[in-house]
């Protein structure tokens, strides 16, 4: 595989710009790598990040860090109102954030039924990870019940 970098950073295959992107980030994150050019078009696809050689696969594993940014939801501490739109201040692996919900349909069921991860999409288009809603403290819980 011929991947390298450029001298600002930029991953290049075969000497084109391309940006990895994982095809199922939650549920796969290590199977379907697309590499895309600057158009969107696909120029390569890797069906597991793992047989991908090194020093590449340390380039791509960079490269897929910096782009996906997922905070992981721990608390919610408070929301302006049951309905939406509404402002939430939640607390996350990465720190406090406040956020306006703009819809339910932004709260999505990650699984099967009974399954507690969950993506929410903030109104900047911020995804948080919930991995289990279930493990939350009961007063995040009440407060993420009346969304669902």
């Amino acid at each position: 595989m011929n991947l390298s970098q450029d001298e600002f950073g930029r991953l290049l295959f075969d000497g084109e710009p391309v940006n990895p992107v994982r095809a199922h980030p939650i549920s796969a994150p290590e199977e379907g790598i697309s590499l895309t050019g600057a158009d969107g078009h696909e120029r390569a696809w890797l069906p597991r990040l793992a047989e991908v050689p090194e020093p590449a696969q340390g380039l791509l594993r960079r490269a897929l860090s910096e782009r996906e940014f997922h905070p992981t939801l721990t608390r919610l501490v408070s929301v302006s109102t049951f309905s939406t739109p509404s402002l939430w201040t939640v607390e996350t692996d990465r720190g406090p954030l406040q956020f306006h919900l703009k819809s339910e349909e932004d709260i999505r069921r990650l699984g099967g039924p009974g399954e507690g991860r969950l993506l929410i999409t903030t109104s900047h288009s911020l995804q948080l990870y919930v991995a289990d809603r279930w493990a939350l403290d009961r007063h995040s819980r009440r407060l993420l019940e009346r969304f669902l």
